[in-house]
């Protein structure tokens, strides 16, 4: 193994394992991927994995629509099937989201994205399970559904290796090394590695990491609880991926009436350590969303609990991610902070960080999502009009 990189991606989540394909699609060399586990193991393999282009933004729409291109295509271009399932996608709206919903739908729209309202005959003969009590209006996506994280990260990882590209599993970054005003490298506990660049895409982690190099990344690691649940035979069960407004609660099927069901936003948010922090759901919450549930889809009446857990949310203060170089800091790359969003939005990131990186060309819309943008007062809004998870 090499002890020189051009370019070192520590964290094999979703943006690491994208970003080291598209690096070396893009012609760098010498790269590296390195993760302290297995590819997606940390917030990206416990990610819902609902995969929709509803947000309120033309970047995060842009990007989600990318990614759902990406999605389509992984089998034909990277070789491996990635999970994907165009089940479609809705959001439940009350009364009060139904402005922003039209506006976010024209913008959208406007992207190029297969989206629209739909009217009650539709939305009754494609939703029998759904209970219409305070739903004022349906955004349904032809192109949503879900994949599956851990199949799409292990596709990005194999074909980045088939590219030459080198892996390093089960490998802890302990710190970056820093010279001056340029990162160099990485320590590992075996030794040094030495980098053209670092991109820092450890996730909930990543905080730590730009720390070993006195370097400031304001991030929260917030825990998010998921339960899997097993419908009762011959329910007429939810079929597609649904952000529930109404009840702030999300679905995402898995098959052979399974599904995943979480909360959505507005909701409780707990502050964690990455390190040390209550893998399984909690008895209230388990109750809170199982009750919302049956409500709004009756057919889930009597659904069997088979798993809970809990994942890690890598929050910035505006909920946008942290993409690309900084002011005053040479050979270093911000790439976490998907808020609860990055597993949608992970393949096309990953692709623009890589020209920015191999090229120096960066989109318009794109380079506004620098750690530069807290320095400099831009945040962006926090309306995503739809849950997230």
């Amino acid at each position: 193994m090499s002890t020189h990189y051009d370019v070192i991606i520590v964290g094999a989540g979703i943006t690491g394992a994208s970003t080291a394909y598209h690096l070396k699609q893009f012609g760098v060399k010498r790269v590296a991927l390195i993760e302290r586990g297995q590819p997606a193991s940390g917030g990206t393999g416990k990610s819902a994995a609902i995969v929709r282009q509803h947000y309120s933004t033309p970047i995060m729409a842009r990007l989600a629509r990318d990614s759902v291109d990406m999605f389509a295509a992984m089998r034909q271009e990277l070789g491996a099937d990635g999970g994907y399932v165009n089940s479609g996608y809705c959001f439940l709206l009350t009364a009060e989201m139904l402005p922003g919903a039209r506006k976010n739908v024209a913008m959208q729209q406007g992207l190029g994205i297969d989206t629209r309202f739909l009217d009650d005959q539709e939305r009754d003969q494609r939703m029998p399970w759904l209970n219409t009590e305070g739903v004022a209006g349906v955004v349904y996506e032809k192109r949503g559904g879900y994949a599956d994280p851990v199949q799409t990260t292990e596709a990005y990882v194999g074909a980045f290796q088939k590219q030459g590209g080198e892996v390093r599993l089960k490998t802890p970054v302990r710190e970056l090394t820093r010279d001056g005003d340029r990162i160099t490298g990485v320590i590992l506990d075996d030794g040094r590695l030495a980098a053209g660049a670092v991109v820092n895409a450890a996730g909930p982690w990543a905080k730590y990491l730009a720390e070993s190099a006195r370097l400031e990344l304001q991030m929260r690691s917030i825990r998010e609880q998921d339960l899997v649940w097993q419908a009762r035979q011959g329910r007429p069960v939810p079929n597609m991926s649904v952000s529930n407004g109404v009840d702030a609660i999300y679905l995402r099927p898995l098959g052979d009436g399974r599904f995943i069901l979480g909360r959505g936003f507005p909701k409780p948010y707990t502050d964690v350590d990455p390190y040390n922090y209550k893998e399984t759901a909690d008895d209230d919450f388990i109750a809170e969303v199982q009750e919302r549930a049956e409500r709004r889809f009756p057919p889930l009446a009597g659904m069997k609990l088979l798993q809970h857990y809990s994942a890690l949310y890598d929050v910035t203060p505006d909920w946008y991610p942290y993409i690309g170089p900084r002011t005053g800091i040479q050979g270093y790359y911000d790439g976490s902070g998907g808020s609860g969003h990055g597993f949608k939005i992970g393949p096309a990131i990953g692709k623009e960080l890589a020209r920015w990186i191999a090229t120096g060309e960066v989109a318009e819309d794109f380079a506004p999502l620098t750690y530069d943008r807290l320095a400099a007062g831009r945040l962006y809004n926090q309306s995503f009009g739809g849950n997230r998870g």
